[in-house]
């Protein structure tokens, strides 16, 4: 009933890829074997800290991002407002 109508599986990476070793994780995972504790899930949160996650995000990034993309609209948009309607000198409010 059902059936993945022609989509397969998602591809899931091998679990022993992800290493906690040089992450803020291996503090935790000190941690917890001074008291006697393993996490045997800790290994499943390292990604995030890998890669482009690892990477800490900036307010300036948030607040610029797309600017340029914004800015280049604006200007196209306010050209194209000038070229087919351009202001009349004429008339006054």
């Amino acid at each position: 009933m059902g059936g993945d109508h022609g989509h397969s599986k998602v591809a899931l990476p091998d679990y022993k890829i992800w290493k906690w070793e040089g992450t803020p994780l291996e503090v935790t995972q000190q941690r917890l074997t001074r008291r006697g504790l393993r996490d045997p899930w800790m290994r499943n949160e390292a990604w995030r800290y890998t890669g482009s996650f690892g990477v800490p995000v900036k307010f300036t990034d948030v607040l610029f991002r797309g600017f340029k993309k914004g800015f280049i609209a604006f200007a196209v948009a306010l050209a194209v407002e000038y070229a087919f309607f351009p202001p009349k000198k004429s008339e006054h409010h």
